[in-house]
């Protein structure tokens, strides 16, 4: 018999899928012209929260415990 798994996602996944989605979103509008007002330091400083995420998301996968 074959057990069925959930596939739940775990908090730094989210985290990292959630700090991407927004910071492509927020690049992408901006690049429209729609979010002129915001600076660019506000997008590298979200890029760099998605880069370190994905940073982080990697040495937890990659752990054997």
């Amino acid at each position: 018999m074959s057990k069925s798994t959930s596939s739940k996602l775990s908090p730094i996944t989210l985290a990292l899928i959630l700090s991407v989605l927004i910071t492509l979103t927020t690049y992408i509008l901006r690049g429209l012209g729609i979010l002129g007002f915001i600076p660019g330091s506000v997008i590298l400083l979200l890029m760099t929260i998605s880069i370190f995420l994905g940073i982080f998301y990697g040495i937890s996968v990659t752990r054997r415990f």
